[in-house]
């Protein structure tokens, strides 16, 4: 099968690998309808990883069932489905507890596996044009049968629960003010997930014009770092702080005045957590769903390089401030929200900029990356 495989910093190809088998009798095999490219494929294609020339990218995967294992019971051939980026056994105990992000039998010595990423499994990614799909009972979320709201749902394979979840982890209820920091698709979908929720106010920090005018298209309060300080324009605007904050960008956090493409002498590690710091009100709440890395081979200096961040903590204790990370466990909201696209209530797609063929991924991985032509968010269809 034709797969997308990563070469080297910043070169992808599209390649003949190996088909997919079922391995296991729990397993499915999906032909790929649609899978997107996440900004966490980009850490990886920047060489800010220990990625290894070979691995096949791709988590965020939507399709129909093809094949299953004998022991698979509620999937069957033909059903349309989209699965978690978190693959997950369902039966350990963190699956039991609902924390399938972090689930201890399919990555071991490591608690979490994802397809086609570095150090989370064996799983071969789905930018191809099949995907092995273990625990297919459980991995596996049903979707109605056809085309219809096909960009909507391949988003809950992540960024559309990923945004949800940081909403979650900032607790944010309804009446409240919240600032996301980041208006990529993460950011976006956390800030609409905020808003769905029944947030009044919602502001969104970023410098690329793209993205802050998807921010107000749906009902967000653009605020453009460039511009000034976001803690001090948003203090402007309210008097005060907010609720509740959320940083949807991680540790490739870049400073005012950088270029929309970024580079490591702009990025500043730490900044986001800092400004959030500051910002939200005391006994408030910080969600943080941005990706942050224990190694980072591309770290600006030898504490970021480890992971090793300085955060005013002495200001969080003071002010009360709850804190919550980790990857989504997209199991605990994906079919909630799969219900609320079939029901209109929600239509995340808005973050597509791009869906395009799969031999056409090179190209779309440069211009992402460099946030080219408006490239918000790219869907690759085998």
């Amino acid at each position: 099968m034709k797969a997308v495989v990563y070469k080297e910093p910043f070169s992808v190809a599209v390649e003949n690998v190996p088909d997919p088998q079922i391995l296991h009798p729990n397993d499915a095999i999906v032909r790929i309808t649609s899978s997107c490219i996440c900004g966490s494929d980009l850490h990886m294609y920047e060489g800010r990883t220990a990625a290894e020339p070979g691995i096949v990218f791709g988590h965020e995967n939507m399709g129909v069932i093809e094949e299953v294992g004998p022991a698979v019971k509620d999937r069957k051939v033909g059903d349309r489905v989209v699965m978690p980026f978190n693959v997950a056994c369902g039966f350990c105990k963190n699956c039991l507890g609902g924390y399938t992000g972090f689930c201890t039998t399919v990555n071991p010595g490591f608690a979490g596996g994802a397809y086609g990423y570095v150090a989370m499994g064996p799983w071969v990614g789905g930018q191809a044009e099949y995907l092995q799909v273990p625990f297919a009972d459980f991995n596996c979320l049903s979707l109605p049968a056809g085309t219809e709201h096909e960009a909507d749902f391949s988003l809950l394979a992540d960024i559309f629960p990923t945004g949800y979840h940081g909403a979650e982890l900032a607790g944010v209820r309804p009446g409240e003010s919240v600032a996301v920091f980041g208006a990529g698709p993460v950011g976006l979908m956390a800030a609409y997930s905020s808003l769905i929720r029944g947030a009044a106010e919602v502001y969104v920090v970023d410098h690329v014009g793209e993205r802050l005018a998807k921010a107000e298209e749906i009902g967000g309060i653009p605020i453009n770092y460039d511009e000034g300080d976001p803690v001090q324009q948003i203090k402007d605007r309210r008097g005060t702080g907010v609720d509740k904050g959320i940083d949807a960008v991680g540790y490739q956090a870049t400073k005012a005045g950088s270029s929309a493409v970024g580079g490591e002498q702009d990025e500043v590690p730490n900044i986001v957590l800092n400004q959030l710091i500051d910002l939200v009100n005391p006994t408030g709440a910080l969600g943080i769903p941005g990706l942050y890395v224990p190694s980072d081979p591309g770290g600006v200096d030898e504490n970021a390089s480890r992971g090793a961040l300085s955060i005013n903590f002495g200001r969080l204790f003071e002010k009360g401030l709850s804190l919550g990370t980790g990857q989504c466990n997209v199991k605990q909201y994906n079919s909630y929200l799969r219900d609320m696209i079939i029901s209109g209530r929600a239509a995340p797609s808005f973050v597509v900029s791009h869906e395009i063929p799969l031999d056409d991924a090179p190209e779309a991985y440069t211009k992402f990356d460099r946030r080219e032509d408006g490239y918000t968010k790219v869907i690759l269809h085998p």
